[in-house]
């Protein structure tokens, strides 16, 4: 089964999700404020993408972070705490399939291209 991950009122995840629709693809969304996110799936993502990858430091969340937090997030387990905590803080759309490589992020031409590889 495909999951997307994300949470429901973020623009891009809508984007995706439109995409996912319009293209007949079937899904399942697993949104992290509404299905919650443990620490140990949040650790599979870290460990195929990478902390500095999943960690929005782009966002809103983390400009309002204060400096001392954005400070201590030095290493994938500070990450992962912050994460966790502030489950916006994870750059979004994720997708996943069973054994393929995870996808971050949106744009029409390579949810195509991962896609036409599944």
């Amino acid at each position: 089964m495909i999951v997307l991950y994300g949470i429901k009122n973020c623009d891009t995840i809508k984007k995706a999700r439109r995409w996912l629709d319009d293209h007949g693809k079937t899904y399942r969304f697993h949104d992290y404020r509404v299905d919650g996110l443990d620490e140990s799936l949040l650790r599979s993502f870290v460990n195929a993408l990478g902390w500095e990858a999943l960690l929005n430091t782009r966002g809103t969340t983390w400009r309002k972070l204060d400096d001392a937090q954005k400070l201590a997030v030095k290493d994938a387990d500070s990450a992962i705490i912050l994460m966790l905590e502030m489950p916006a803080m994870i750059k979004r759309p994720l997708l996943r399939a069973p054994g393929k490589p995870m996808l971050l992020g949106f744009n029409d031409s390579g949810y195509q291209t991962w896609f036409d590889e599944v």
